[in-house]
């Protein structure tokens, strides 16, 4: 079994990525730590700068950021998704989004390092935003995104189907299968 360290203070998203990882034969461990979010222009600026970060722990070590972009608000609220979640919540965006176009996608970065090795894994998802939230799964915006060809946001989706569909998962079996590959 391989051992991965999990670096992020969000256990939504550690309960995620272990859950995708065990089928790979990967034993994922959470090291709860506040990472740097620089003001950047892309999801991959914000992973090379936690990686840098966590640089003090051996073996290896995963990180993620994931942001919601809607192209009709210009991709906004993207690498601010969570500052602007933690400090406006939905209400404002939902106004936003009142006469404009509701269609967005999910994209996450995940960032795995071993030593000066380092791997990058993108994944996404697109969807629309819902007119109100609806549901209590998940976490983040998961109660406004609603995945393409579907009805439901993800904050109604339980877990296992979630991780089926989500732009995370997707960036995390990519993970898995290079942790697999390299062999135990």
């Amino acid at each position: 079994m391989t051992d991965v360290t999990f670096v992020s203070t969000n256990p939504g998203k550690f309960r995620e990525v272990q859950k995708l990882l065990l089928p790979y034969g990967v034993r994922t461990r959470w090291r709860r730590r506040s990472l740097p979010e620089p003001q950047a222009e892309t999801l991959e600026e914000v992973v090379v700068s936690k990686l840098a970060a966590v640089r003090d722990l051996t073996g290896y070590v995963l990180v993620e950021d994931s942001g919601l972009f809607i192209p009709s608000l210009r991709g906004f609220p993207g690498v601010y998704s969570a500052h602007f979640l933690k400090t406006w919540k939905f209400g404002p965006l939902l106004e936003l989004l009142r006469q404009r176009d509701r269609r967005a996608y999910f994209r996450t970065v995940a960032g795995l390092q071993r030593g000066r090795r380092r791997w990058a894994f993108v994944g996404e998802v697109k969807g629309r935003i819902a007119e109100r939230a609806r549901g209590r799964q998940g976490f983040g915006y998961d109660p406004i995104f609603i995945p393409e060809g579907g009805f439901r946001t993800f904050g109604e989706i339980p877990p296992a189907e979630k991780n089926e569909l989500s732009h995370r998962a997707r960036a995390i079996r990519q993970v898995g299968e290079l942790l697999r590959s390299r062999g135990r």
